[in-house]
């Protein structure tokens, strides 16, 4: 099955318990059509095992064992499940097709769906779609933007969730500081810290969409930043800071890339000299 490279070596997160178990009651029924032993020694092997179980029994406990394991990384898991079950479809054994599969994943959110034969992160795993280039930058800003966005996302790829929500963290800011010495219609901006050109700005757009983005923004910002909240830019406080784990690292990281979108957006139509 092909997949993303990193997620063989670094776990972009575990299978919901319920999914393991809708999967296993899936092996029973695949099993129960043949030599029992034999099918289950079929499944072991693609779940990581090597040699013999001593009886039926035995195979079966060890069979639950290496999948509790491999569940600790759900695209492994979905990968042995998957080709344990394709290489059973030459013999005269009905194993679910991947609509059965597709549906389980579906249902209890894991995030990921079969598309022979590959692999995909879906939903809460998948990253919101950016433009390849923004129209307002120059060649070097392009790269800078692209190099981060690229960056933060092989992080969460591997398991990194704190530092890819950090290196986006550092492009917002980034964004939001190229808004110095544009104008605002009336003025320029003429801050030169992240802060206190959102303030600025907000205060220039009063009553529009901006101005309220700005305010999330910096809501968000200060969540992230805090050693109580994130933890991502003046250290977590140890005894009641929060550690942001893979699910929250891509909300972040999505809430992140779409305010970068729409800023660039209005960056574009500023620098133009274009108002509202």
């Amino acid at each position: 099955m092909k997949m993303e490279a990193s997620w063989r070596f670094d776990t972009p997160g575990p299978m919901p318990p319920e999914a393991v178990r809708e999967f296993d009651t899936l092996i029973g029924k695949v099993v129960a059509q043949g030599s029992r032993w034999r099918l289950l020694e079929h499944f072991k092997g693609y779940f990581g095992a090597s040699g013999s179980s001593s009886s039926e029994s035995w195979a079966e406990s060890d069979l639950d064992d290496f999948m509790w394991r491999t569940a600790e990384n759900a695209p492994l898991f979905i990968e042995a499940f998957y080709e344990g079950c394709e290489a059973l479809r030459s013999e005269d054994i009905a194993v679910p097709d991947v609509g059965r599969m597709n549906r389980i994943l579906s249902e209890h959110g894991v995030g990921y769906e079969i598309r022979p034969p590959d692999l995909i992160a879906v939903g809460l795993h998948q990253p919101i779609a950016v433009p390849e280039r923004y129209q307002s930058l120059d060649e070097q800003a392009q790269d800078i933007v692209q190099k981060s966005l690229n960056q933060s996302e092989k992080l969460l790829a591997e398991g990194h969730p704190r530092q890819a929500v950090q290196e986006i963290l550092w492009l917002m800011e980034s964004v939001v500081t190229a808004f110095k010495g544009l104008s605002t219609g009336s003025a320029t901006i003429e801050e030169k810290y992240f802060n206190k050109i959102a303030q600025e700005l907000r205060n220039k757009k009063k009553g529009q969409t901006i101005e309220q983005v700005l305010a999330w923004l910096t809501t968000l910002h200060g969540y992230l930043s805090s050693p109580t909240g994130g933890g991502v830019r003046h250290g977590v406080d140890l005894k009641s800071g929060i550690t942001i784990n893979v699910d929250e690292g891509r909300l972040y990281c999505n809430l992140i890339r779409s305010y970068v979108t729409f800023l660039m957006t209005e960056h574009y139509r500023m620098s133009r000299g274009v108002q509202e």
